[in-house]
């Protein structure tokens, strides 16, 4: 691996040259900022109080304070701007308005800008330059009751007819498009809240030392180490060196009550954007840049505006449909998003392949997330599925194997998930074949499952998204708590839950659904990992037929207080022995947070038939799964939501079965034809449909289960992916 540690130390190098000031806390409490000359620009709407909030950050900063109102625009004009504006209109006004700022040259300063500031571009990107744009994103029913307590009725640019709540919206794309700090402030917030919130907003940019991660398996006592890892390392370097997984050294942040009663009454896309901006430090991804993609990530790609809906399914459950992405899996989720992260921080210096092992959704998310990045970006990224040849869905297979655009392929493997996650997990450790693919071919190997951080963090949107939609829809008051039911193989979509939670969720269980390959149910309830002559057997939930759950690591290392000691210790014992057992304390810890249960194959099949003949809607295998376990393990005193984490479409013989349909075609477009003849909702996935119906049924690749095959396949792929002379 030692090209890519060289271009992450690269990377690091950049960040330390040109990013965040300081490393140091202090300066909030002394007289001299270490921002130098720099000065903190607060931006927003009229009424979002930056003169208050500027004056009590200048004043615990001990810095100048200047309003641009008062001190730029009427010692310019040598008139009051109400007068100005009245002399000259509103749009004259901000062409003068926006020279003025032009010749603006402070330093060192607390700088209130106008409301109407944002609106002139050469003026923004003027003063821009002269230290940090700070965004207060107020709610804008607090702005206007602001205004209506200041008897303020009409703002710059709004005319006759126009009602304040439009022109504040509209003026929000202004706003939106200069920011290096966004302060999301909550309903309700105060002078002083905000003020406050700007302040360690601004300590956390000049700090991005505090926001490093570490390994499941390392010793990650504070200080142990000046090796620091950053969000944009770990993304592309997917496992640790010592084959633990990352993790966030500090742990998740925490989102208080009045901005979650803000993110209820916003799109998916802007929930989606204001946790992540919470977990991804600008210095590795600027806010300008996070927005664009997040908005791309979740749009006119998904089947649903609401992008992750919660439905009410029966008595105190509901059922989030996390299948509305182009692949029909809640994969999408995150890999719509991941590939745009992975290439923003994609070095110039070498060429990435993707290695994935999927047992059925991750493959076609992985290629069709990839499939949309620029040119520039996919002539340096390949990627190569495994996936096990009996061991996925016909339509899965159909999807993945569909694939032949740019460098991405997807190769099938004559064993079980369980094999192609592991041999994958091998070469990562193996610094001969790493390193030399790094040599010979300047090529680097990284990962898009869910053991890399960017698979697993955009998860913990829709965990969040479901409770804020109960609460939105009067389901719940903010506070009260929930149940997750979750279909779980390799742990990851469980671990998000579990992360919500950490943010401020009130999740009170997470309830794991296993089908008879029950690893994760038998860890749960009895502390040991235990898979002494364990053979994985296939079933019709194949995308949870795992048997090494690799996420149970990260969760025992965060109930373990972070003893990355006895994690390696456990780990290496189940290698070795292919057993471990946790101490009773850390059983205990677990309990508290998680229940597990699992479901026949039997008992699926019923569950699909009882919930259609009871509601008209249909559920697919794993969702079937999940809601088996709900009914059996959830007590009803609160709500329970279901993930349901495919559609129905993509397992339609076993649908189609459970259903009691007869004589079942062997194709897999007319499978889908006959179950969209009997479904009401959710209706006929459109995108997989075309997917299915531009494929055919063509050979794909298949290998035998042998390591060194699955090298030669590597090496084949980069060999065609970045070899090719033009």
């Amino acid at each position: 691996m030692g090209l890519l540690n060289a271009s992450q130390f690269a990377l690091k190098a950049v960040r330390w040259c040109q990013g965040p000031f300081s490393t140091s806390k202090s300066w909030l409490s002394t007289k001299t900022s270490l921002m130098g000359d720099k000065n903190i620009l607060l931006m927003g709407p009229p009424g979002a109080g930056k003169t208050t909030v500027g004056r009590i950050v200048a004043q615990r900063l001990g810095l100048p304070l200047i309003d641009v109102d008062d001190d730029v625009l009427e010692e310019t004009w040598k008139m009051p701007v109400a007068a100005k504006l009245a002399a000259v209109g509103g749009e004259r006004f901000l062409e003068e308005e926006g020279q003025a700022l032009c010749n603006f040259s402070a330093s060192g300063s607390v700088v209130s800008l106008t409301g109407s500031n944002p609106l002139h571009a050469q003026a923004m990107q003027h003063i821009k330059q002269t230290g940090l744009v700070v965004y207060l994103d107020v709610d804008t029913e607090d702005i206007i009751q602001r205004l209506s307590r200041m008897k303020v009725n009409r703002i710059v640019g709004q005319e006759s007819g126009v009602s304040m709540r439009k022109i504040l919206c509209y003026r929000k794309q202004f706003y939106e498009k200069w920011p290096d700090i966004r302060v999301l402030c909550g309903t309700g917030d105060t002078a002083e809240d905000i003020a406050e919130k700007v302040l360690k907003s601004v300590e956390r940019y000049q700090n991005p030392e505090a926001e490093i991660y570490v390994s499941t398996r390392g010793n990650n006592s504070k200080g142990s180490s000046n090796n620091k890892t950053y969000f944009s390392d770990v993304i592309l370097e997917g496992l640790a060196p010592d084959g633990g997984l990352y993790v966030p050294q500090n742990g998740f942040p925490k989102i208080d009550t009045r901005e979650w009663l803000r993110l209820a009454d916003m799109s998916y896309p802007e929930r989606a954007l204001a946790i992540l901006e919470k977990c991804i430090h600008p210095a590795d991804v600027p806010t300008l840049d996070l927005r664009t993609m997040v908005f791309k990530a979740y749009g006119t790609n998904f089947a649903s505006e609401a992008i992750a809906p919660v439905k009410h399914l029966t008595r105190n459950q509901y059922v989030q449909e996390l299948f509305h992405g182009p692949t029909a899996s809640f994969k999408d989720l995150a890999l719509q998003l991941m590939p745009q992260l992975f290439a923003y921080c994609l070095p110039q210096m070498c060429n990435y392949l993707i290695l994935v092992a999927t047992s059925g959704d991750t493959g076609s998310a992985v290629l069709s997330g990839f499939r949309n990045l620029s040119d520039g970006d996919r002539h340096r990224t390949g990627v190569l599925v495994f996936f096990p040849e009996e061991g996925v869905s016909g339509i899965q297979k159909l999807q993945m194997t569909g694939h032949r655009e740019g460098n991405a392929r997807a190769v099938s493997v004559l064993s079980d998930f369980d094999f192609c996650q592991r041999a994958i997990k091998r070469m990562f450790g193996e610094s001969g074949t790493t390193g030399y693919l790094a040599v010979e071919y300047g090529t680097v190997l990284s990962t898009a499952n869910s053991i890399n951080w960017a698979r697993l963090l955009p998860q913990v949107v829709y965990h969040s998204s479901a409770y804020l939609d109960l609460f939105r829809d009067g389901v719940i008051k903010f506070g009260e708590p929930i149940d997750v039911c979750i279909p779980t193989g390799n742990f990851g979509n469980a671990m998000s839950a579990l992360y919500a939670k950490q943010m401020g969720i009130p999740i009170r269980k997470v309830i794991c659904a296993s089908n008879h390959n029950r690893i994760v149910t038998d860890f749960m309830t009895t502390g040991e990992c235990d898979l002494r002559g364990r053979a994985l057997i296939v079933s019709r939930s194949p995308a949870i037929d795992i048997l090494k759950s690799s996420n149970l690591e990260r969760f025992i290392y965060h109930v373990a207080d972070g003893d990355g000691h006895l994690v390696r210790d456990l780990f290496a014992r189940l290698e070795r022995d292919q057993y471990f057992r946790v101490p009773d304390r850390i059983l205990g810890k677990v309990q508290e947070d998680v229940l597990a249960g699992w479901c026949s194959e039997e008992d699926c099949l019923a569950a699909i038939q009882s919930v259609h003949s009871q509601t008209g809607y249909i559920i697919d295998t794993h969702t079937a799964v999940a809601k088996v376990v709900a009914d059996r393990l959830q007590d009803g005193s609160c709500p329970v939501v279901i993930c349901s984490t495919a559609h129905y479409g993509k397992f339609a013989p076993a649908v189609l079965k459970a259903l009691q349909f007869q004589n079942i075609p062997d194709d897999p477009l007319e499978q889908l034809k006959e179950l969209g003849s009997l479904a009401l909702k959710p209706e006929m996935h459109r995108h997989m449909l075309k997917c299915l119906e531009e494929s055919g049924s063509q050979a794909h690749a298949v290998c035998q289960a042998d390591y060194s095959v699955l090298v030669e396949e590597v090496e084949s792929m980069i060999q065609d992916s970045f070899m090719k002379v033009m």
